[in-house]
């Protein structure tokens, strides 16, 4: 299969497009079905926050998990309202709107709403035939460049269904949070046992399967987000999200697919990787400018939020490298990159010319060097890991002195990078030169765990003892599950380490396991 074959079978109509973000009124008078089941199973959402709107998001799924993918829905457009109020009563409704729910988009909207005011607080919702959806709260960005106190925000990653509980995002979801941003594995590929795993749920025959067809990753989507802690962490704030690899398959590089996969030619991973690109876009509250194109989709992007914070949010899947291989020195190979050319530069551009005080790079992997330990010292607890990941920016050296050398260069303003993927909390210095504990610290590393990813997990492992010994720019390890809350001003950026002691069990209780503060012109987090 050709790519232009490829293409053609990832493409969504410039009709369907419009319909499904509201940029075009529904012209034409469409039939609402009979609903006898929620047709808003999947929840409400909102994203990609700028100071005069956001996208709302929904899903029509009456039978959301239906084998053939498309939830319930008939195969034929459906017409949806939306409301926009300054109140959750409704009774000051700012906007109002007609989308139209496609079968070509999984029966998704993405209302992209604008006209709104900077650093609003508003309230929406949606209703089809004769059912009315959850009332959703999100809040616009304020304006850029403008005065801005302070923001909060939370980041998480990493949530697999069957590994256990979404408890994190109930805790989530109470905090007063601005944003929220997503680094990536909202679902995983792989299949559900039928007993669900540790939620010991059942789950329909159809699961167990790997997930490769636009159906299968249309139905572990529509899985994952059946969870009402997820959806109430979505029907909260606003998110801004990015993929990393389980959203297509794991450590999948650019157009290199891993090497125990079910589509090994590379025609059947670009279409397997079209399919997921088309589902993420379907279930996530991202603007047209990612809709996919077969299997290439924009994800890279910037929000800034006034004269505090601007987010560079990152894709470190689609244009990289393939993986160098493990124990070489190909990891140094200057032609290699982990970003390509074109995000690069526009990431270095975007940061030169930033007039946030916080400057932060929102990415999938681990950026500062983590040496394992085992080979460097024997007699270290040994875990199975050697010398360096090769799937994290330490396989990927030249891009990542070309990048943040260029940071030091241009001398941006308190960079902080967000981190997901590792299922681990960790705090390290970004440094000039790891070979030099002395050197310059150039940024800030926060590492957030996994939802859920890897069960309940545990203060620390032999991993964490070997690394902390042999990393003297690591300052924190913990393997529990959670999230990092983060609160930030023009004097400091301090992040709050939640943990849970469980999420094999529900109900669990969250604690700050650790609290770490960067300062204002300080490089570094120091443990508060």
């Amino acid at each position: 299969m050709g790519r232009r074959r490829i293409l053609q079978l990832g493409g969504v109509s410039a009709a369907a497009l419009a319909l499904g973000t509201g940029v075009l009124p529904a012209e034409q008078a469409y039939a609402a079905p009979k609903y006898q089941n929620n047709p808003f199973s999947l929840g409400v959402a909102s994203g990609d926050p700028l100071p005069d709107g956001v996208v709302l998001w929904t899903r029509l799924a009456p039978d959301p998990l239906a084998e053939d993918g498309h939830g319930g829905m008939p195969l034929r457009p459906v017409p949806v309202q939306y409301e926009v109020a300054e109140d959750e009563a409704f009774r000051r409704v700012v906007r109002r709107g007609n989308i139209v729910a496609t079968p070509e988009l999984g029966h998704s909207v993405h209302a992209e709403v604008g006209g709104l005011r900077p650093r609003r607080e508003y309230f929406y919702r949606f209703r089809t035939g004769d059912a009315d959806s959850p009332v959703g709260r999100t809040k616009t960005a304020p304006a850029r460049h403008t005065p801005l106190a302070s923001m909060a925000l939370a980041f998480a990653s990493c949530q697999a269904w069957p590994d256990g509980f979404f408890t994190a995002y109930r805790h989530m979801a109470a905090e007063d949070l601005d944003i929220v941003v997503h680094l990536g594995d909202y679902i995983y590929e792989y299949g559900i046992p039928a007993n669900g795993g540790a939620r010991k749920q059942t789950v329909p025959d159809h699961f167990a399967t790997e997930t490769v067809s636009l159906a299968r990753y249309r139905t572990q989507y529509a899985l994952y987000k059946t969870d009402p802690d997820l959806q109430a962490a979505h029907a909260a704030f606003p998110w801004i999200v990015t993929l990393d690899d389980h959203e297509v398959e794991n450590n999948w590089s650019g157009q290199t697919p891993e090497g125990n996969t079910p589509t090994p030619r590379p025609d059947q991973f670009l279409e397997r990787r079209t399919s997921a690109f088309r589902a993420y876009y379907e279930n996530l509250p991202l603007r047209s400018t990612s809709v996919p194109t077969g299997p290439d989709m924009r994800l890279y992007r910037r929000f800034t939020f006034g004269d505090l914070a601007e987010f560079n949010v990152l894709d470190t899947r689609q244009y990289r490298s393939p993986m160098a291989a493990p124990d070489t020195d190909e990891r140094f190979d200057p032609a290699r990159t982990l970003t390509g050319g074109q995000q690069e530069k526009w990431l270095l551009d975007g940061m030169t010319a930033s007039r946030s005080r916080w400057n932060v790079l929102a990415q999938q992997i681990r950026v500062a060097q983590f040496d394992h330990g085992s080979e460097t010292d024997p007699a270290l607890p040994k875990d199975g890991w050697e010398g360096f990941g090769m799937d994290s920016w330490d396989g990927y050296v030249a891009s990542r002195d070309r990048i943040f050398g260029g940071i030091a260069e241009r001398g941006v303003s308190n960079p902080v990078v967000l981190t997901g993927d590792w299922h681990r909390n960790l705090v390290a210095d970004i440094k000039a030169d790891y070979r030099d504990p002395n050197s310059r610290t150039i940024a800030s590393e926060l590492v957030g765990t996994s939802i859920s990813s890897g069960g309940n997990g545990q203060d620390i492992d032999n991993l964490g003892r070997a690394g902390l010994a042999v990393n003297p720019h690591v300052k924190f390890y913990n393997i529990q599950r959670g999230y990092v809350s983060c609160r930030l001003d023009a004097q400091s950026w301090r992040s709050d380490f939640k943990v849970l002691p469980s999420v094999t069990t529900p109900d669990a209780p969250v604690t700050t396991r650790a609290t770490y503060v960067i300062e204002d012109g300080r490089p570094g987090a120091e443990l508060a």
